[in-house]
């Protein structure tokens, strides 16, 4: 089934999704890897608050992007998510949805 979805991502619209449905997510996601995910734990484990709020947020996993001159970003492709298993428990803790 196809899910139109704007962030932040609610409880309610969690709860609906099922495997298989394609997701069409519009709104703030931030892009992150796992140099930025060790940085997140490591503000948390000092007891400082993190610069963005998780709750019910998103973060997607993106690769180098290198921009070509004149532009903003380059190619947004996604990296492998195995690097961020160890940081993902904390941050989902936070309410990060996705």
């Amino acid at each position: 089934m196809d899910k139109y979805i704007h962030t932040p991502i609610t409880e309610r619209v969690a709860d609906e999704l099922r495997a298989g449905d394609y997701i069409y997510l519009s709104g703030t996601i931030y892009t992150a890897r796992d140099a930025a995910h060790k940085r997140m734990i490591e503000t948390l484990d000092h007891d400082e608050e993190l610069p963005i709020d998780l709750k019910d947020a998103v973060i997607y996993y993106m690769g180098p992007s290198p921009a070509r001159e004149g532009q903003v970003i380059g190619s947004a492709g996604p990296t492998t998510a195995g690097r961020m298993d160890k940081y993902a428990p904390r941050l989902l803790d936070l309410g990060q949805k996705g």
